[in-house]
């Protein structure tokens, strides 16, 4: 028998005796864990989760009386001891009766579900399927009638250029008619007419 089988028959006896022994200073080496020390919540968030309800993925979904459909999620919802619903993430999408598709985002909404309104707040963008993305810090939408309100300036990118208004009104449709989109309070468009060519 030459030295390389001597050696080769050595090392598998000696690998796994060293793996073993290794395997063993892990289970004597370690240390105890404390379950409760480990939970990942301060005393702050424990306290606001027993006073707050919460939903996370909520998602709800309806129709106004003139038959446009309204559907709404978030990352979470929050109730609070006093009743206010705010969610966090929004997404929101409303199929008006004349085809209109309208995609709205924002990064918080408190919800009123009796009075059937939603104020939205904080990079707000609604996207329509007629060619218009409008940006606005705030969003008041009433969820009967499918009317979304900016109480102040709105940013809007358009298929004819981009423009800035005051205030928008976007109303869904009644007694049959088309949606409507509004901007008021000193509008000021700057007309591209590259992107009508387009």
């Amino acid at each position: 028998m030459d030295w390389y089988s001597k050696l080769v028959a050595t090392l598998k006896v000696l690998l796994p005796l060293i793996a073993l022994a290794l395997l063993s200073t892990l289970f004597l080496l370690s240390r105890t864990v404390d379950p409760v020390s480990t939970i990942p919540f301060a005393d702050e968030d424990v306290r606001d989760r027993m006073e707050q309800q919460q939903i996370t993925g909520p998602f709800f979904s309806g129709a106004t009386e003139s038959g446009d459909s309204l559907s709404f999620s978030a990352a979470k919802l929050t109730t609070s001891t006093n009743n206010r619903n705010e969610a966090t993430d929004v997404t929101a999408k409303v199929d008006m009766v004349d085809g209109t598709r309208i995609d709205l985002v924002a990064d918080v909404a408190r919800l009123n579900l009796v009075a059937s309104k939603m104020d939205l707040s904080g990079n707000v963008v609604i996207t329509t399927s007629t060619g218009f993305k409008i940006a606005s810090d705030a969003l008041m939408a009433n969820l009967e009638t499918a009317t979304l309100t900016s109480p102040g300036q709105v940013q809007a990118q358009s298929g004819f250029g981009d423009l800035t208004a005051g205030q928008m009104i976007m109303s869904g449709s009644r007694g049959g008619g088309p949606s409507q989109l509004v901007f008021t309070n000193g509008v000021k468009l700057v007309y591209d007419p590259k992107q009508t060519d387009e």
